[in-house]
């Protein structure tokens, strides 16, 4: 997370106002280096105004100084009268003409954020233009770590369920190219904020959730999906038969729906050999499931690959830990230990009950058995000394 040192500026207000118009006035913007008579919001309206004039400059320490001298006197000013100087001034933090500019406003953003009262709504508004100075600057992740550090920062002061909307849709965007696993939980999130009455428009929404979900290669638990509200207004649709063929389907499921709906897989930014390769996975995850031994033969007929991949692939498939397993390359074979299941519905459900009911029972074997060796143990030691 970046640092953001508390804004302390050793100039009273007035003073900074007038230091502020006269440098910019001499940077050569329009503005007049005599203070408002309409008080201090006039004054900050003004400075903001211009204040992208000291982009300019070039000097990045000199317009971080400038720039945390702005942000000392917005802090001060009252929640009624404070939204639009706020935003004014975020937008400018957009207009960086650099990356090392680009920095210095995201430090800005970032001390403004931290400096505003934790209750205080206009904090989301700050963090919203935060993401996006930071996405300009490959700076993201210094800001979004992930869903519940973004619901910490808003604790005292949850922003409406349509703002938290359209900041997990940025979110979305800014991380799709670099980190294709958080951003497929943003999107989750994002869609867990419809309820029933509004889940039909989230069509949009959906979709790239799916598509999200789909694309990232450390994704494999996809059923959860189909319990969202927003998914399930797609039955019917495409998008949504695909996604039940990750789902519950094996890799021939999957070779037929490409086969007849190509130009839908590539418009929806999939790559198909992405596909075939997750789908492989996901197969020989479901096969292993039922089969705690596999030949090769049924590998390479079920996978579709040749016997020379067979060892790569499932040397690929230990990687991701998804699956236990020991390759017999003498016969042919491969053992399984365990496998993390594909769906998790009603009979893994089932299967876990049973097992912690065997677990519970096997405790209280094990309980009762020590209770007698106790209880052997101190009759033994009473004969004992009766004896003596």
């Amino acid at each position: 997370m970046m640092n953001s040192p508390p804004v302390f500026i050793d100039l009273s207000m007035d003073e900074q106002v007038q230091e502020l118009r006269k440098y910019f006035k001499n940077l050569g913007a329009e503005i007049s280096s005599e203070k408002s008579s309409k008080g201090v919001e006039d004054d900050l309206h003004k400075i903001i105004g211009v204040c992208d004039v000291c982009f300019k400059d070039g000097d990045p320490a000199q317009i971080d100084c400038i720039l945390n001298s702005i942000v000392s006197i917005m802090i001060t000013i009252s929640l009624d009268r404070g939204e639009n100087i706020i935003l004014a001034y975020c937008e400018k933090m957009t207009k960086a003409p650099n990356v090392a500019l680009t920095k210095v406003c995201l430090q800005s953003l970032w001390r403004l954020f931290n400096n505003l009262d934790t209750s205080s709504p206009l904090r989301y508004h700050v963090y919203y233009h935060l993401v996006q100075v930071a996405k300009q600057c490959d700076q993201v992740m210094e800001v979004f770590s992930g869903v519940e550090q973004v619901k910490s920062q808003f604790a005292n002061c949850p922003p409406s369920a349509e703002q938290m909307q359209k900041l997990y849709r940025l979110l979305h965007d800014v991380t799709k190219d670099t980190n294709l696993e958080v951003s497929a939980k943003v999107m989750i999130e994002l869609l867990g904020t419809y309820t029933s009455d509004n889940a039909c428009v989230a069509r949009e929404d959906a979709m790239k959730c799916i598509v999200t979900a789909l694309a990232d290669p450390n994704t494999f638990l996809l059923d959860p999906l189909l319990a969202l509200k927003p998914v399930r207004f797609l039955e019917g649709d495409l998008i949504h038969d695909l996604l039940s063929i990750f789902v519950s389907e094996k890799l021939p499921a999957y070779i037929q729906f490409y086969e007849d709906h190509k130009e839908f897989v590539t418009s929806q930014g999939l790559n198909h050999e992405q596909n075939m390769k997750k789908m492989r996975l996901l197969t020989f995850m479901q096969l292993a499931e039922s089969n705690p031994e596999m030949s090769f033969d049924t590998l390479t007929k079920e996978l579709q690959i040749t016997e020379d991949e067979v060892e790569p692939f499932v040397i690929e498939v230990l990687k991701t830990k998804l699956v236990r397993a020991r390759l017999d390359q003498a016969n042919r074979k491969v053992h399984i230990s365990s496998t993390m299941h594909r769906t998790f519905g009603a009979p893994q459900w089932e299967q876990l009950r049973d097992l912690l009911h065997a677990w519970k029972d096997n405790l209280s074997t094990i309980r009762d058995g020590l209770t007698q060796v106790s209880a052997a143990q101190l009759d033994l030691a009473r004969s004992q000394k009766l004896v003596h």
